[in-house]
């Protein structure tokens, strides 16, 4: 069940504190507060309740600000609730109306809560925030209404950039021989399970071999290094004590051994053993490294190896997503947990970016894998630049024109990579710690909108300290003589103020 709270929340400056004291509203947490439109998306996340039965579920403002707060601290479950135990202004991030000693929720919620936002909400959110802070001059919307009216044809506008990245996940890196061993020890803990029930009617556990098993894998693992015979060797060993172990288990269920004694993990890590050891075979009969759907980890069947060539990391295993930029703002526009070739979404990227702007893009910025001739001819249709040179053989004689502005692409399309630097050494993108794939795609959607936050909450706090500030010389001035008409000016340049109106408005 589901109740929309009635109460409006009050301004930081009324929060109830227990020492008598007041929110500053020029807080990092009350301004990213007004930055995001909670109330336009609750009705949504509604949705997912019943109206009548149930307990009345979490807000969506707490559900969303936690999720956020995880990410911009960097840090677990467990202490993302404390924190917002001991912060007066975490809790009127998530929309409480007065200090509480207790904690608001359980940690364990946290996980229910990437449940239910998905990556898609998340990234409507993100677009929404991103182009309420772009089309907020009053004047470029009148523009556009009046082109639409006449019927003209709108000029591409705005420079897109875009890339493709992997979030690797928190597993450990996977090996034939490895993967082999961990299965093996998990279908001998299945057998110890399923046996329990039948000590009477079979005097004998069915036999494992489970300590020479052992001993034949740390007679390789432990090897600095080791030739590919004696691997192959010892991976033909551990497929045949695999083999023999699932026999077994069918042995123990045809005697009456019953699936309800595994718990739910157990009997999810049977069935992905048993395509494990498919896989396996299969590779090994026929002398090969790679099969289609490949399973790299047994806790984590989902995730699948992404082959990268990037230096240091030639393969990576995580999920995959394609990612725009525009204005320094990034957007999640495609995610996969299987690997794919991100030429072929150029077309969707530009499409999406018009249905948000209402326009075109002037110039798309992308590295080589992107420049196919349908990517051109499509684009060149449209009346959009693509970067980089042309197809075919490079010309002889290329003018310092055509040098300077293939230059001026490269410099521009940098500013993607910084994007994925920030998210994977700042935010969590470089080691994805959730388990399950719905919420692992929500944690990494999470991330890009909490790096649009902080840029928007860099941008607000540096035009504030301008206030203070001569433009010139960089020098703290006094207060009677404070740059207000230059500071004004950027204010509204950046579109945090509305001149019309002749008054501050809300930020964003």
């Amino acid at each position: 069940m589901y109740r929309k709270e009635e109460q409006p929340l009050p301004p930081p400056e009324k929060f109830e504190l227990p020492f008598e004291g007041k929110l500053s509203p020029n807080n990092r947490w009350v301004i990213m507060a007004e930055l995001i439109p909670w109330d336009d998306f609750e009705e949504e996340y509604a949705k997912l309740f019943s109206a009548e039965k149930g307990a009345p579920a979490k807000l969506f403002r707490m559900a969303l600000g936690t999720l956020i707060i995880k990410e911009k601290l960097g840090t677990s479950d467990r202490e993302t609730i404390e924190q917002i135990r001991e912060n007066p202004y975490l809790q009127y991030f998530i929309g409480l109306n007065c200090y509480q000693q207790e904690p608001p929720l359980e940690s364990s919620m946290l996980v229910h809560f990437r449940k239910r936002i998905d990556g898609e909400l998340i990234n409507k959110i993100n677009k929404k925030i991103v182009k309420r802070e772009i089309d907020k001059s009053d004047k470029e919307v009148k523009k556009k209404d009046c082109l639409q009216e006449k019927g003209e044809k709108i000029k591409n506008k705005g420079k897109l950039i875009l890339d493709a990245t992997c979030a690797p996940a928190d597993i450990k890196y996977p090996t034939d021989l490895g993967i082999l061993n961990q299965a093996r020890i998990e279908t001998e803990r299945i057998i110890d399970n399923l046996y329990k029930p039948l000590r009477v009617k079979l005097r004998k556990k069915p036999r494992t071999s489970r300590k020479i098993a052992r001993k034949e894998y740390l007679k390789v693992a432990k090897k600095r290094k080791v030739s590919y015979q004696e691997r192959r060797k010892a991976i033909g060993k551990q497929l045949k004590y695999l083999k023999k172990n699932l026999g077994n288990i069918e042995d123990l269920i045809q005697a009456g051994a019953s699936l309800e004694n595994l718990s739910k993990r157990q009997k999810n890590c049977l069935e992905t053993i048993k395509k494990v050891y498919e896989q396996q075979q299969s590779m090994w009969e026929n002398k090969t490294q790679s099969v289609p759907q490949r399973i790299v980890s047994l806790t984590q069947p989902h995730i699948r190896p992404i082959v990268r060539g990037k230096a240091g990391k030639p393969i990576e295993f995580g999920a995959k997503l394609s990612v725009s930029c525009v204005d320094n703002y990034v957007f999640l526009d495609k995610i996969s947990l299987e690997n794919f070739n991100e030429s072929c979404h150029l077309k969707e990227q530009v499409e999406k970016y018009k249905e948000t702007f209402g326009y075109y893009p002037e110039s798309v910025h992308v590295d080589k894998i992107y420049r196919t001739r349908e990517n051109r001819n499509w684009c060149k249709e449209r009346g959009i630049r693509i970067s980089g040179p042309k197809l075919g053989r490079p010309p002889k004689n290329v003018s310092e024109e055509e040098k300077k502005q293939a230059h001026s692409d490269e410099c521009f399309r940098n500013a993607i990579e910084g994007k994925f630097g920030q998210a994977k050494r700042r935010f969590s993108l470089n080691l994805v710690m959730t388990k399950l794939p719905e919420t692992s795609i929500t944690s990494i959607a999470i991330t890009f909108l909490v790096v649009n936050l902080s840029k928007l909450l860099r941008q607000f706090l540096s035009l504030f300290l301008s206030l203070f500030t001569n433009n010139r010389t960089g020098e703290l001035i006094k207060p009677p003589f404070i740059n207000f008409d230059y500071t004004l000016n950027n204010f509204y340049v950046l579109k945090l103020i509305d001149l019309s109106e002749n008054s501050w408005s809300k930020v964003a």
